[in-house]
């Protein structure tokens, strides 16, 4: 009887062990789990610009969640999540956005629905080598799968900081136009003919195509930005010592903003289109009847402008 007891206790010690090992398996079964989300959505940063008042600004909502595991000690963990837009106006102040949109997707849904502008009122996000969406304002994102294709080379563009515009209604796809002096790395020109320099998407066909620039595209390589309007191709380059600001169309030098103030440009300066706007280096600007117009609004910091009149605008 004894020999009997002593079996069936270990059997269920044993039975009980694997429940244990089950439940560790299955992440914490039984945690007491504490979530909590932020009422007010935080403001990230400058997207884009809609137009000469209206401002793209990204949105999210933070989140901390406490844990107290069965086994184990306790942790903690927080993030970003619920990605939005919102458009503020950057000459008047206002107390907030004129409008607002936001997705309630997973907090682990890692996909980046913002990443740049691509024209005066769609966002593009994702990875345009694999999975690319468009994010129009007053809409919900648009996700489509992309295949690859090689034209003319064979190692695809590194990887992609820009989307625009371009010939034929398709989008450009370039990556970073310039690698500083002190910084080593990748210059595409001096590198084999395998290497291919940029792309084009085709929304309709869903295929990114990489391609070299050959023919008469060879000229944008100055250029630290590119888009198409109609038929022509519009260029922004820095260069020169002192450094000035160019436009182009169709290699045609337009018009130019000199070093000085207010431009201080510089090898590091950011320069490049915002739909129908331009940021220069935090300057905000547009083309008119093919020459630059300031308007006399800069960016300060994140999310905070100066004016014509120089007064602050600030969220």
């Amino acid at each position: 009887m004894k020999n009997l007891l002593k079996k069936f206790e270990i059997k269920r010690l044993i039975v009980a062990a694997l429940a244990t090992l089950a439940c560790v398996g299955m992440w914490g079964c039984g945690d007491d789990v504490s979530m909590h989300w932020s009422e007010e959505r935080s403001l990230g940063k400058v997207v884009g610009f809609v137009d000469d008042s209206l401002v793209i600004v990204n949105t999210s909502r933070y989140w901390h969640e406490e844990v107290e595991p069965t086994f184990g000690l306790s942790y903690d963990r927080s993030g970003y999540a619920h990605p939005g837009l919102s458009l503020y106006n950057y000459r008047v102040q206002l107390d907030g956005p004129v409008w607002s949109d936001s997705l309630d997707n997973s907090r682990d849904d890692d996909f980046n629905y913002i990443r740049g502008q691509l024209s005066d009122s769609v966002i593009w996000g994702g990875d345009p080598k694999s999975e690319v969406s468009f994010w129009k304002i007053g809409e919900k994102p648009h996700k489509m799968k992309i295949k690859k294709l090689f034209d003319g080379c064979s190692i695809e563009v590194h990887y992609t900081t820009q989307l625009r515009p371009w010939l034929d209604g398709k989008i450009l796809v370039m990556g970073e136009r310039r690698t500083p002096p002190d910084v080593k790395g990748f210059d595409l020109d001096s590198l084999g003919d395998e290497y291919c320099q940029y792309g084009v998407l085709d929304t309709i066909q869903k295929t990114m195509t990489y391609k070299r620039l050959d023919g008469d595209l060879k000229w944008i390589k100055q250029c630290d930005d590119v888009r198409a309007w109609s038929d022509d191709v519009y260029c922004l380059a820095l260069k020169g010592n002192p450094m000035n600001l160019y436009l182009m169309r169709n290699a045609v030098c337009l018009d130019s903003l000199l070093q000085g103030e207010p431009y201080g440009w510089t090898y590091y300066t950011k320069v490049g289109f915002a739909g129908d706007m331009l940021n220069l280096g935090n300057n905000v600007c547009r083309i008119v009847n093919d020459d630059f117009l300031c308007i006399g609004v800069s960016i300060r910091s994140a999310l905070e402008f100066s004016n014509e009149d120089g007064n602050s605008v600030t969220y």
